[in-house]
């Protein structure tokens, strides 16, 4: 297989190597081509060293780093599948596969929790492109060179941002406008830069969005999302510009402000190699915190013993798990998706098992159009059998700590699943619970102020 080395030493495999790859999977010729239907409609990318140093291929297809990176064909519905399998068999149009491939798309809910109707911030009618204001202290910038990755994960809930089609992405180069928006909304006090991942850029390029923020008094932290650690940990260690990188957090760190990794670990296997131990040290040495999270996902790390095993190397290594995510409603979820129930199940014997270091950690966490609804537990109340939820983060402040109840669901995966217990509706809702969920999970009028129209019924669509 030839790969096109670049100056960083980083060998990217794209679609074009996929059917190589395959090979090595042992898949027969059907398989590679279910495959590729299924690589037409979402994202994929790796690098060599992930196919090198973190797959097993002798445990492939089943083994969970291969399962992270590459598309299975049970990801997206079989009739799906096979008719775009069916195009690729008889050589169709690029533009029929394309439009084939697209019309898959905007059936995945290529944009959850409000991500374009809510959190996009406007002057008059104009939204802000590459930005995102969902909770008052924090905004999003989706930086215009960080709009990829090192390697896609498959349950990338931003996976709209890396299949080609410009009206699904975010993205801006607009640091005068960010700091600008900023200084219009002094409540703001942290950033993130996300993607995609902000560690694909240069040094230059990443200076030049990160040190503006600097001169902003208001700002207190800045955030980095970013599984370049896990994916790439050369980035840190032998790229031409990683000794420049670290001197720039260095910088952030000197100027008073705190810069925060938001390190994105699916598996344990990610934090084997010296490689990465090396890297974090690096990164830990200039006076950034690293934050840990990853979703729960099934067939990948939907087992207690990985995710104690994920906490106790990040402590270990000086990272601070922060969170368990539930898999977003976008996407393969129906694949990937674990029942809620389970899932906190999950958490808790994982938590049972490591010490107080490492309950950091905070989930099962639903990243949903309300906010961050954390699934407490399952208990017994007036006889009745009840999810116990609360709010981590809410986009109306005042719901945030607060408990409330859904009832009992064994196969809910999503809040969208739940019904309120002992109440008509719930807490977030700016309507009783009987009336239907909006199909694209568009807001109220009353959205501006912090409200959110009832979500019960069916998983959102788009």
């Amino acid at each position: 297989m030839t790969l096109k080395e670049g100056i960083r030493g980083y060998r990217a495999y794209t679609g074009k190597h996929l059917d190589e790859l395959l090979v090595r999977a042992g898949f027969d010729a059907e398989q590679r081509l279910r495959v590729r239907a299924v690589a037409t409609v979402l994202p994929f990318r790796t690098n060599a060293y992930v196919v090198d140093e973190l797959i097993d291929w002798s445990a492939a297809p089943d083994d969970p780093i291969y399962r992270l990176v590459f598309p299975q064909e049970d990801m997206l519905p079989e009739a799906d599948v096979s008719r775009i399998a069916d195009l690729l068999r008889k050589e169709a149009p690029a533009a029929e596969v394309r439009a084939a491939a697209h019309e898959v798309r905007m059936r995945l809910n290529p944009h959850p929790a409000g991500q374009l109707e809510l959190n996009v911030p406007r002057v008059g009618d104009e939204p802000i492109n590459g930005l995102q204001h969902k909770y008052p202290e924090t905004v999003l910038f989706f930086p215009k060179q960080g709009q990829t990755c090192h390697a896609y994960c498959t349950y990338c809930f931003r996976w709209a941002q890396f299949v080609g089609e410009p009206d699904l992405k975010m993205a801006s180069d607009d640091v005068a406008r960010l700091v600008a928006y900023l200084k219009e909304h002094p409540q703001v006090t942290s950033v993130l830069l996300t993607g995609g991942d902000p560690m694909i850029m240069g040094e230059p390029v990443l200076r030049r969005y990160i040190e503006p923020l600097l001169e902003l008094e208001q700002i207190e932290s800045i955030r980095i999302g970013t599984k370049s650690l896990a994916y790439w940990p050369a980035r840190f260690l032998t790229d031409p510009d990683a000794d420049d990188t670290l001197r720039l957090f260095e910088k952030v760190v000197e100027s008073g402000k705190t810069l925060a990794f938001m390190a994105h670990f699916s598996h344990p296997r990610e934090m084997e190699p010296e490689k990465l131990r090396t890297a974090v040290r690096r990164v830990l040495d200039t006076g950034a915190v690293i934050r840990t999270q990853a979703p729960l996902i099934r067939s990948i790390n939907d087992d207690p013993g990985v995710w104690a095993r994920m906490w106790r190397l990040q402590q270990q290594m000086g990272m601070i798990p922060y969170y368990m995510f539930v898999e977003r409603d976008t996407g393969p979820q129906d694949y990937f998706a674990v029942p809620l129930v389970r899932a906190w199940e999950i958490f808790r014997d994982a938590y049972a098992q490591v010490s107080g270091l490492c309950r950091t950690v905070r989930g099962p966490s639903m990243s949903a159009t309300p906010g961050k609804v954390c699934v407490d537990g399952v208990t017994e109340v007036a006889g009745q059998r009840v999810f116990v939820l609360h709010f981590i983060q809410a986009r109306n402040p005042e719901l945030v700590g607060r408990p409330f109840f859904a009832q009992y669901d064994p196969d809910a995966v999503w809040l969208t699943d739940l019904r309120p217990a002992f109440a008509d509706r719930f807490p977030f809702e700016t309507a009783p619970a009987t009336s239907n969920a909006t199909s694209n999970g568009t807001a109220s009028n009353g959205a501006a102020n912090g409200a959110v129209p009832a979500l019960n019924g069916a998983r959102l669509s788009a």
